[in-house]
């Protein structure tokens, strides 16, 4: 039997990031240190495949702190949490070990900084996401107001235009949050934004490769979580570009009418999917097609982060 063809164009970068690749390290390490269980505080990184991996290794997850055991070791997630978390795991004598991106705790200080120079902050992020409770976690409350959309910003109330500044979510589309931006600039001049790009770099070059790719196919496969925002955010880059695309967490949920007509295919993952997960949709696709793959490199990514201190001697 001969296999129709189907060209894979594969993005790179894809997949994990290196705050990504720390925080799944961290727990790892702190297993090796402190032997099972390890407790972990939210998902440390939104894909059920790694969390279920570490769920094997000796990791217990787990919603809220008082669901820890005294004693126990506690990792908190890469997303970051409320400065009230690390407060009652001290008050409780927890060995707490905090996964938070470094990029994410950059915005966190930014925050800080922002309201100790007497200015309200505009928060452009998705409402409920874990990195945006954590960042309004860092400040007074009443000290920050959040922002989805372009029509959010039409209608806030500002009790002083002149003290304004903005921060963003890390995992944000680049494309939307420039138009919420100059939105922002349009009705409040005067606001300050960071100095540094707050969408992380991995989500940028994501986004960057899915543009690069969706000339070239048919359709693109997004491998992620539903909760994941990075991963949604690539799904929405291929559509706003002409492409029908698809979020799966794994290969087994490939829906093979989605690829009836489709020649060219896109394969991207977010941030929080491993390799692992792509070269298993590559295998899934080789049953039915003879796949001639094609990786599509934007840009090449060397960034590392630093583990926390105590664990960088046990790594």
């Amino acid at each position: 039997m001969t296999y129709p063809v189907l060209q894979l164009f594969i993005a790179a970068p894809r997949g994990f990031c290196a705050g990504v690749d720390r925080a799944i390290r961290i727990v790892e390490l702190a297993i090796e240190k402190h032997g099972p269980p390890v407790y972990v505080r939210h998902e440390i990184v939104h894909n059920r495949f790694v969390v279920d991996s570490l769920k094997a290794k000796g990791a217990v997850f787990v919603e809220e702190l008082d669901e820890v055991p005294d004693g126990a070791p506690v990792v908190f997630s890469a997303h970051g949490v409320p400065k009230s978390v690390p407060t009652a795991a001290q008050d409780r004598g927890l060995d707490y070990l905090d996964a938070t991106c470094p990029l994410v705790s950059k915005v966190h200080r930014q925050a800080e900084r922002q309201v100790a120079a007497g200015r309200h902050i505009v928060f452009i992020g998705h409402a409920g996401h874990p990195e945006v409770i954590g960042t309004f976690g860092q400040v007074p409350a009443g000290t920050m107001t959040l922002v989805e959309t372009v029509d959010d910003v039409a209608k806030m109330e500002v009790a002083d235009p002149l003290n304004l500044s903005f921060l963003t979510q890390t995992t944000l589309s680049v494309d939307d949050t420039a138009e919420i931006v100059a939105a922002l600039k349009r009705r409040f001049p005067a606001v300050e934004g960071p100095r540094g790009e707050d969408i992380c770099y991995a989500t940028s070059n994501r986004q960057a490769a899915v543009k690069a790719i969706a000339p070239r196919v048919d359709a693109m496969l997004v491998i992620g979580a539903p909760n994941s925002s990075n991963s949604l955010r690539l799904v929405e880059v291929a559509e706003r570009e002409g492409v029908k695309a698809k979020l799966i967490q794994r290969a087994a949920e490939l829906d093979w009418a989605f690829l009836d007509g489709v020649s060219t295919l896109g394969i991207t993952a977010g941030a929080s999917a491993p390799e692992l997960l792509v070269r298993e949709l590559v295998d899934r696709l080789s049953e039915r097609f003879q796949v001639v793959e094609r990786e599509v490199e934007t840009t090449r990514e060397n960034i590392a982060f630093k583990l926390p201190r105590g664990l960088d001697a046990a790594a």
